[in-house]
């Protein structure tokens, strides 16, 4: 796992009505210090749809829940001095398989919508987004500088 990704795992509670699922709590070791969101958003991103690639160069993390539809989040280690650096990994989140990924923002990151319905994605990242001087540099998602095929078939 690249150095500073964090996977939780999250409770479902079902019952006959439905379900609950906490997505953030402020005495979860995960968020605290350096990890406190300051917002919170929600993205609607359309099946096959890929949102790549771009990363925070002023300290910001992520932190992904899909409560609705599947996601393939692609993570990029180009970090100078990281002890993955290179390294690239891939993780689906969302239903069947509901989990918060911390997303160290100086990895180059991105995620597709995976299957045959639209995700919902909620992200609860460390900083508030300027409008005036957004925090991110981005690449094609098909770019020659990450070892990664969004267009690649699912392996079997």
């Amino acid at each position: 796992m690249i150095h500073d990704v964090e996977l939780r795992e999250l409770q479902v509670n079902a019952d006959d009505r439905g379900s609950l699922t906490e997505v953030w709590r402020s005495d979860w070791a995960f968020y605290g210090g350096e990890d406190e969101p300051a917002m919170s958003y929600v993205s609607v991103t359309y099946p096959g749809v890929v949102r790549a690639w771009h990363r925070h160069v002023r300290g910001q993390i992520d932190h992904f829940v899909v409560p609705d539809g599947r996601v393939k989040v692609a993570v990029y280690d180009d970090r100078e001095g990281s002890p993955t650096r290179g390294d690239l990994d891939t993780y689906v989140i969302g239903e069947g398989n509901m989990q918060l990924l911390r997303v160290p923002g100086d990895c180059w990151h991105g995620f597709e919508a995976v299957g045959d319905e639209r995700a919902t994605l909620i992200n609860f990242p460390t900083e508030l987004y300027d409008y005036e001087d957004p925090d991110e540099e981005r690449l094609p998602y098909d770019t020659d500088e990450i070892p990664h095929d969004w267009d690649a078939p699912p392996h079997r």
